[in-house]
C-alpha cells in the first residue's frame, strides 16, 4: 500500500495540489500539510522561526512561518549578473542573506507567503529556476569546484549542466504557479495529456542526487550521492565517467535500519553513453525503490534490499549494453583549495571561505556589500562549492590586484589567517529554522571552533587539516558522516560524537561517544589531540592515525567496493 505521501504525489495532478488556493488565502502565513509536500518539488520548503514558537502559542498566534527557497544551479555556476540578481532577491524579499549550501546553490530564508511568488519569478528572470531543487527528483548535479582548469574540466562541467536538464520534471504546473499561468506555445490551440517519461506521476519514491568529481579532487565527496560520476581524464581528454551507485548521507537516531552508505563503483561509460545511464538508474530506482517506507526508499536501501549484483543486472539489461569496467583512479583531498589557482587560457581562480556559507554584512566582514562591488567590476563568473565557499572565476593576470583590494577591504580574506580545522569545517543551518533540527549547528560553529582551536594549538596541531562536520539532526546535510570529526545533534547541546573518516571521502565515520556535552566533546578531544601529537606518523591524517592506532575499530563497511 503506498504510503501518505505517495497518495499526495498521485493526486497532485503533477504537483498542482491546491498550491494556488493556500498562496491566496490571506488568513494564515502557512499553506496546508499536503501542499507543503508539493511545494518541495517547486524548490521551497515552508518553515517557522522555533525560537519564538512557544511564546507564540503562549499568544494565542499562529507560528511565524516564513518559506525558504532554493536555486537550482548546476555545478554551482553563475554569472556576476545573476549574482547581483540574487544579491536584490535577499535584500528585498529574505531574512538573513544568502546562504550558500552543502549542493553548491544558494537558499534564500525568512520569505513570507505573500512574497513566494516574487521571489521565484526573480529568481526565474535571472535566468535560473528553483524547480528540482528539492523533492522526489532529480536535485542539484554537483560538479568539481572548478572546471574552468582545464579544457577537459570544462567538458566534464558541460556534461553535468545536460544532465541537471535532462533530468528536470516535465510538469508545466511550475509555469502556471510562479510565471503567471505562462503556457508552451501552442498549447491552449492543441492541447495535449500531460506526462513525465521519465518520472511518471508519482515522481521518485525519495530525493536523488548526482555529484560530479574530477580526480584528485573529491570537492563533491562523490561517493555520498545515489549516482556518483568519476570523470576519467586521459592524456588530457574526458574519455568517460566511472559510475558508482547507492551514496546516501541520512540516517535516523535508534533505528538500525537506517544508515549512511558510500557509494559503489559498478562501471565505465565513455561521455556519449551517460545520459541514458543516469537516466535508466533513475528508471530502476523508480521501479523498485520503497513506496511504502520513506525511510528506505533511498537507492542505498533499494540496493541494499535486492542485492548490488542483482541491481547491476537489471541497469544492463534496461540500457542494451554491458558497463564497461571502471578505470583507476585516485583522490587525494575532498576539501577547497583556498587562495589564488591558475587555470587555462591563463585565467586564475580564487577561492574565498564563508563560514558556514552564510553571506552578510557584519562588523567582522561585510559579504553582501563586498561581493556586490566586486560582481559590478569582475568579468568572468562566481562558483559556489560543496564546501560552502565561493570561486571568483576565470580573472586575468592583469585584474588581480583590484579583485584582492576588494575581498581584503571587506574583510573576505579570512582564508589567509584561519587555522586549517576552520577552513575545513561545514556546518548546516540546523535552528532556528529547520524542522528537523534537534540540536544548534550553523549558530554553535562559531562557538565550538575557538575551543577547538586552542586545543590543537595547546599540542601543536594548528596547522593541521582536519575535517570537521557538524550537523543538526542524524539527516546529513553537511555530510557529517564524511568528517573526520563529526558532531551529530541529539537534543539541546548534546551530540554524537563521529570520529574516524578519512581525507578523501573514501570512509564512513563511527560514533565514538553518544549524546554528550560540550565539556565531555572537549575533553574526549583534547586526549585524543595529544596522543595525534605525540604518536602521529608522517603526514599522517587525523582519522587515519584513529583507525591505524586501534582507537576505532576497523570500518563495518569496506570502502569503494568495485563490482566487476
Amino acid at each position: 500500500m503506498p504510503s501518505h505521501l505517495e497518495q499526495i504525489k498521485i493526486d497532485s495532478r503533477f504537483l498542482r495540489g491546491t498550491i494556488a488556493e493556500g498562496l491566496a488565502d490571506p488568513v494564515t502565513g502557512a499553506i496546508n500539510e499536503d501542499d507543503n509536500k508539493l511545494l518541495k518539488f517547486h524548490g521551497s520548503y515552508q518553515q517557522d522561526d522555533r525560537d519564538i514558537r512557544d511564546e507564540r502559542r503562549r499568544q494565542k498566534l499562529e507560528p511565524a512561518y516564513a518559506f525558504m527557497v532554493r536555486a537550482r544551479l548546476p555545478g554551482g555556476v553563475m554569472t556576476t549578473a545573476q549574482w547581483l540578481a540574487f544579491d536584490r532577491i535577499a535584500g528585498d524579499y529574505a531574512s538573513s542573506g544568502l546562504r550558500i549550501t552543502t549542493r553548491q546553490t544558494f537558499q534564500w530564508h525568512g520569505i513570507i507567503k505573500r512574497d513566494l511568488k516574487p521571489t521565484i519569478a526573480a529568481i526565474n528572470a535571472a535566468l535560473a529556476s528553483t524547480i528540482a531543487a528539492c523533492g522526489d527528483v532529480n536535485r542539484n548535479v554537483v560538479c568539481n569546484t572548478n572546471p574552468v582548469e582545464s579544457q577537459a574540466h570544462e567538458e566534464a562541467y558541460a556534461w553535468s549542466v545536460r544532465l541537471s536538464e535532462h533530468l528536470k520534471p516535465k510538469t508545466r504546473a511550475y509555469h502556471e504557479l510562479w510565471l503567471d499561468g505562462e503556457k508552451l506555445v501552442g498549447e491552449e490551440a492543441h492541447p495535449v495529456e500531460e506526462r513525465e517519461p521519465l518520472y511518471g506521476p508519482t515522481y521518485l519514491p525519495r530525493k536523488f542526487k548526482i555529484g560530479l568529481a574530477i580526480p584528485p579532487l573529491n570537492d563533491v565527496d562523490v561517493f555520498a550521492q545515489d549516482l556518483g560520476l568519476i570523470a576519467i581524464i586521459e592524456h588530457g581528454r574526458l574519455a568517460g565517467f566511472n559510475a558508482a551507485i547507492g551514496g546516501g548521507m541520512g540516517a535516523s537516531h535508534g533505528d538500525p535500519s537506517t544508515y549512511p552508505r558510500l557509494a559503489d563503483v559498478i562501471g565505465f561509460v565513455p561521455p556519449e553513453q551517460l545520459l541514458v545511464l543516469a537516466e535508466t538508474v533513475i528508471a530502476v530506482q523508480r521501479d523498485w525503490g520503497d513506496r511504502e517506507e520513506r525511510k528506505h526508499a533511498r537507492l542505498k536501501y533499494t540496493i541494499d534490499r535486492h542485492g548490488l549484483a542483482a541491481f547491476k543486472a537489471e541497469l544492463e539489461q534496461r540500457l542494451g549494453f554491458a558497463l564497461q569496467p571502471a578505470r583507476a583512479f585516485r583522490f587525494e583531498h575532498n576539501g577547497d583549495r583556498y587562495g589564488w589557482i591558475e587555470g587555462h587560457a591563463g585565467h586564475w581562480h580564487l577561492t574565498l571561505q564563508v563560514e558556514a556559507g552564510r553571506l552578510l554584512d557584519t562588523e567582522a566582514h561585510s559579504w553582501l556589500s563586498g561581493m556586490r562591488e566586486l560582481a559590478c567590476v569582475h568579468t568572468g563568473d562566481i562558483r559556489l562549492t560543496c564546501n560552502q565557499n565561493l570561486i571568483i572565476a576565470s580573472v586575468a593576470a592583469a585584474d588581480r590586484e583590484r579583485i584582492d583590494a576588494i575581498v581584503a577591504r571587506h574583510g573576505m580574506d579570512g582564508y589567509r589567517k584561519h587555522s586549517a580545522i576552520r577552513q575545513h569545517a561545514v556546518a548546516c543551518v540546523a535552528l532556528p529554522t529547520c524542522g528537523l533540527a534537534m540540536a544548534e549547528s550553523e549558530r554553535y560553529l562559531p562557538q565550538l571552533l575557538p575551543k577547538l582551536e586552542a586545543l590543537l594549538d595547546r599540542h601543536g596541531l594548528i596547522d593541521a587539516p582536519i575535517l570537521l562536520r557538524l550537523s543538526g539532526c542524524p539527516n546529513g546535510c553537511s555530510r557529517p558522516y564524511l568528517g573526520e570529526i563529526a558532531l551529530v545533534g541529539r537534543a539541546p547541546g548534546r551530540y554524537d560524537l563521529r570520529l574516524g573518516a578519512d581525507f578523501s571521502g573514501q570512509r564512513l565515520n563511527q560514533v565514538y561517544r553518544e549524546n554528550v556535552d560540550e565539556a565531555t566533546l572537549l575533553d574526549t578531544l583534547g586526549q585524543l589531540f595529544a596522543r595525534y601529537a605525540g604518536e602521529r606518523a608522517d603526514g599522517e591524517h587525523f582519522g587515519d592515525f584513529l583507525l591505524r592506532t586501534g582507537i576505532l575499530g576497523q570500518p563495518r563497511q569496506i570502502p569503494l567496493k568495485v563490482l566487476a
